[in-house]
């Protein structure tokens, strides 16, 4: 079971009373992605480039929750979730995503450290996994599948750049190669589905 099945559950019930208030307030869920949004990119592109991981962590995370406010505040809504809100929302999460990796690319290339070719190739297979996705659905075909969706790939990469803020130096390393590992295998694994659903 992937660790979105396990944990997000629990953490949209603690958080549908906040989105219910502030759905009450007329706080829409289309302002709470723009203010993540905002909030994960300055923190990820002004910190990670200076070396100060830990607290650049620790804010993404703290603005990375809209991701979870929008949808369930969207759920509430009489309205549902708009087309429109659903596109924002995706576009925004390939946003936020790169902005963390390329805040600790900038920063291990200043370097000349050459772990920043790892984190590239990162960004990269982060960029296709949707890709495809969204590619396969436009022919009509289902691709969510793969080893390690958004959610597995933002928790390694998050945990490991925070302790290696907190002075764990061989973490980034590790969850780096890890990462560009995993999202080689499930560009692989979404490319044969599709290739198996065209056959």
């Amino acid at each position: 079971m992937m660790i979105s099945g396990i944990f997000k559950p629990v953490v949209t019930r603690f958080i549908t009373p906040v989105a219910r208030l502030a759905l009450h307030i007329g706080i829409s869920p289309n302002a709470v992605t723009w203010v993540g949004a905002v909030g994960v990119t300055c923190s990820a592109l002004y910190f990670y480039p200076r070396g100060e991981f830990f607290i650049a962590s620790v804010l993404v995370i703290v603005f990375a929750l809209s991701d979870l406010f929008d949808g369930t505040m969207a759920r509430l809504s009489k309205s549902g979730s708009s087309r429109w809100g659903g596109f924002l929302d995706s576009t925004i999460d390939r946003i936020t995503d790169s902005a963390i990796l390329i805040g600790v690319a900038i920063y291990l290339i200043d370097r000349r450290d050459t772990l920043s070719v790892v984190v590239l190739v990162t960004l990269v297979t982060g960029l296709l996994i949707p890709y495809i996705r969204a590619k396969a659905e436009s022919l009509n075909i289902s691709c969510s599948g793969g080893i390690a969706e958004r959610t597995e790939r933002l928790a390694i990469s998050l945990s490991t750049i925070a302790l290696h803020g907190l002075g764990l130096t061989y973490v980034l390393a590790v969850g780096m190669w890890l990462l560009a590992f995993l999202g080689c295998i499930t560009v692989i694994q979404r490319m044969v589905i599709v290739k198996k659903a065209l056959a």
